[in-house]
């Protein structure tokens, strides 16, 4: 038990001045705490809240989030374990929006990532608040890791400065995307109760609004895979860039599936690959062919839309790249700035007009 301070009284009572003075200070201060405790209470917080080992500080809300990814092969628990790693309960909020969109980055991309952010993507945290506000998507840099420990620590400081991270702890590899990308759906599943997860490229100049108005449209079918379909020759031979080692399994065309650059999978599918082992997949050696066989084994829709592979900035156009010269945008630090000082590509109306 608390001792408590023994009081020592005067021989001579005190004066009713004195009594009366102290009796309104104590009004005083009761009075301030009870009104602090109810402006408190109803005054609603903002923001997204700190989630995870990327959480720093400095001022203001903290976005970036570090992620472990599943090592054990495990299934339905693969939503689970991939979650912020800065430790605490576990048990962490999926924060609601219309769409994530995980904007697919590397330690080599440090010049587009600036480019993105003198572009279509706010550098700063209250331009990304309020375009995340005006959209229903949440916008966030998709990155692994390495063992170079200087690009580590370049990482570090990049997110401490701008704070549009999602730190996946998984080796980041030109020749391991699939997993990346698989490690990708299952984090942003995790932390995000998503009607959409768009997979983007860092080198694609992107209309956010026109991405939110597609992704809000109503559908009658609950699992979609929304892109720029394709189909095309199988590549055997080992020299070309995509080469395809197991092309035995493909035959000579592949399948009907979405261009890399930018695709989206509804909250269903991406739940239904949450709910799979980690090692239940096959992985091809391209990422989009990989999620593509992962698609044809799946009762979904395949919605194509040709906005999201424009080759130049239109009315309509949604993501605009250098198809079918570069699988994104050609020099993309250099288109990146050219096409937003495009009047074209950056201040047309979010609809096309009726006139």
């Amino acid at each position: 038990m608390p001792s408590y301070p023994k009081f020592f009284h005067a021989r001579q009572p005190p004066s009713p001045r004195k009594f009366t003075a102290f009796i309104l200070l104590c009004l005083v201060f009761g009075l301030s705490g009870f009104l602090f405790g109810i402006v408190s209470v109803l005054l609603p917080s903002s923001g997204y809240r700190c989630s995870g080992g990327g959480c720093g500080g400095g001022g203001g809300e903290v976005r970036s989030v570090s992620v472990v990814w599943d090592k054990s092969g495990g299934g339905g628990g693969g939503a689970g374990s991939a979650v912020g790693g800065g430790g605490g309960d576990g048990e962490r909020k999926r924060y609601k929006v219309m769409g994530f969109v995980g904007i697919q980055t590397g330690f080599g991309s440090v010049g587009r990532r600036r480019s993105l952010r003198k572009s279509w993507l706010p550098a700063d945290r209250q331009g990304l608040q309020r375009l995340e506000e005006a959209t229903g998507l949440a916008f966030r840099f998709i990155i692994g890791r390495t063992n170079d420990k200087s690009k580590m620590e370049e990482l570090r400081k990049e997110v401490v400065r701008y704070d549009d991270f999602m730190l996946l702890d998984i080796e980041e590899e030109y020749s391991k995307l699939p997993y990346k990308t698989l490690a990708f759906f299952k984090a942003a599943y995790a932390l995000y109760d998503a009607d959409f997860y768009v997979k983007a490229d860092d080198d694609v100049y992107l209309r956010p609004d026109r991405l939110s108005l597609l992704l809000a449209k109503e559908r009658s079918h609950s699992q979609t895979y929304l892109g720029c379909m394709k189909k095309g020759p199988v590549f055997t031979n080992p020299k070309l860039k995509w080469y395809e080692p197991m092309s035995y399994m493909l035959g000579n065309e592949y399948f009907l599936h979405a261009y890399g650059p930018i695709y989206a999978l509804s909250a269903d599918v991406v739940a239904s690959l949450v709910a799979l082992k980690n090692n239940s997949f096959r992985m091809f050696s391209n990422e989009d062919v990989t999620i593509g066989a992962w698609m044809l084994a799946m009762n979904v829709n395949h919605e194509d839309n040709r906005a999201l592979c424009s080759p130049d900035c239109t009315p309509s156009s949604i993501a605009v790249w250098d198809i079918p010269k570069c699988s994104g945008l050609c020099n993309p630090e250099k288109r990146l700035l050219e096409l937003h000082q495009r009047e074209s590509c950056s201040n047309t109306p979010t609809l096309v007009s009726d006139d």
